[in-house]
């Protein structure tokens, strides 16, 4: 489990399918209102009360999002009214609005060009030479199709190294974003940026 502070009242999770095997879960039960779906938001509450100082009070909004073959990005929103109870996390006063949605897309995003020249390296070496690099909100992205010659789950795992998986859709990224290299992205990093 990955957490991130995104402003003053929401953050980011990420589990990988790893994650949640772990606590007994697949992604199918995230859809279900059961015991182990709310134990699992505790902990999730309470690692982030920890790591980041992420306190829910009152109503929040849970925004949770499938990864094609990569896990869950859960999307915590606290509301700014004012807590009435403080009883710690109890379902009484947490009143989640979940929304559901999946994307079937590889994209992660990057904080800078130095970590996708260090992921091209990586990648041209497993014979992975394709991809769409967009820049977009001060952000580089990185769009894979997952027909690649490296089966997915390692595909995956190599991205989480440099990056994060986003929750953005590939037509946003095209939209708003400016596309630097429309196709082969991995090779031409690698061809001006690797080691010579």
């Amino acid at each position: 489990m990955r957490l991130e502070r995104l402003n003053y009242d929401k953050i980011k999770i990420f589990l990988t399918t790893d994650d949640l095997k772990d606590r007994g879960l697949t992604k199918e039960d995230l859809w279900k209102d059961s015991l182990k779906v709310h134990q699992l938001f505790r902990d999730m509450m309470n690692e982030a009360s920890a790591e980041l100082g992420f306190e829910a009070h009152g109503p929040i909004a849970v925004e949770v999002y499938s990864l094609h073959a990569q896990g869950m990005v859960v999307i915590v929103t606290n509301s700014n009214e004012p807590a009435e109870i403080d009883d710690d996390f109890s379902d009484d006063y947490i009143e989640m609005q979940v929304k559901l949605d999946e994307n079937i897309d590889v994209i992660y995003e990057f904080e800078t060009f130095e970590d996708i020249i260090q992921l091209s390296n990586c990648l041209h070496q497993q014979h992975v030479y394709e991809g769409m690099l967009i820049f977009y909100q001060e952000r580089y992205y990185l769009l894979l199709s997952d027909d690649q010659q490296v089966e997915l789950d390692n595909l995956v795992a190599v991205l989480a190294e440099y990056g994060s998986p986003s929750t953005l859709t590939v037509h946003r990224l095209k939209e708003y974003g400016k596309i630097l290299m429309e196709d082969k992205a991995i090779q031409e990093i690698f061809k001006y940026f690797g080691p010579k």
